[in-house]
């Protein structure tokens, strides 16, 4: 008996279904259930939620936001070995867990699920960014999601939290911060994974905010991010000198040296300069 439900120890289930982790579906499997279900408390409450759960395994975390009484979870989960445990999940919690086989980076969850939802999982390392970044770019704001609870590797974790002039920060930390409240709420070892990965793992903590930060284009300070990061040891005069000819007064205009690099500029200048597009 596990230590959350009546069904088996998750070793017993990737046993008895022959679940051995696959490289490359970047798969590492959380064996602990009172990690899980720790995980899924720092996703906050959660019976009045419909929780989208990507990449779920053999359903560790699963268990644990059903466990701690999600009102329906939907797991979307690419790997069809896996079917049939969560398929047990689902007997033991009627009519509260879909599972669905297929990409995520393809479903559309809305059409399964009912506001509120919040997103926890526990991300394969493969799409786990590019995730992320769906989820924080919508054409519209507020987003379908209230928060983000995601596993992540450690650096990418760093990054999404990081402040300026340090290495971590970049596009990742300015679209996460632009429009939500992002935090780390856990550290994981190597070794509490099966197998366990070269890297140390953090679980990051996201809520949307109502509106953005600072008033912005969502494309035009995307594009603006990027294009100064793609070339971060560059003086941003010369890494955003194909956005605009006039590059150095827009600079300016925003509160930012021409001469500065593009990790030293704060959220509140991006955006400023952004909205210099826009006019």
């Amino acid at each position: 008996m596990s230590a959350i439900d009546n069904l088996p120890s998750l070793s017993k289930v990737i046993a008895s279904h022959g679940l051995s982790a696959r490289k490359s579906l970047g798969q590492n499997f959380l064996l602990d259930l009172n990690l899980t279900a720790k995980i899924a408390r720092r996703a906050g409450e959660l019976s009045d939620c419909d929780i989208l759960e990507i990449g779920p395994g053999p359903g560790g975390l699963t268990r644990g936001l059903l466990a701690e009484g999600a009102r329906k979870v939907l797991a979307i989960e690419k790997d069809e070995r896996c079917m049939p445990a969560l398929a047990e999940i689902a007997a033991a919690y009627p009519g509260q867990l879909e599972v669905i086989n297929g990409d995520a980076l393809e479903i559309d969850p809305l059409s399964h699920l009912t506001p509120p939802i919040r997103i926890a999982a526990n991300l394969p390392y493969n799409v786990g960014t590019e995730l992320l970044v769906r989820w924080l770019t919508p054409k519209q704001w507020p987003p379908f999601w209230e928060s983000l609870t995601l596993m992540f590797q450690r650096e990418v974790a760093e990054r999404i939290i990081a402040a300026p002039g340090s290495k971590a920060y970049g596009r990742l930390a300015l679209l996460a911060q632009w429009r939500a409240d992002a935090k780390i709420v856990m550290h994981l070892p190597p070794e509490a994974f099966s197998p366990p990965p070269k890297v140390h793992s953090a679980v990051v903590h996201l809520t949307a905010l109502p509106e953005p930060r600072y008033p912005a284009d969502a494309a035009i300070l995307s594009r603006i991010v990027a294009a100064a990061f793609n070339q971060r040891r560059k003086m941003l005069r010369g890494s955003l000198k194909s956005q605009a000819p006039d590059i150095e007064d827009r600079l300016l205009s925003a509160g930012i040296k021409p001469t500065e690099r593009a990790e030293q500029v704060s959220l509140e200048q991006f955006c400023a300069l952004a909205r210099t597009f826009e006019k």
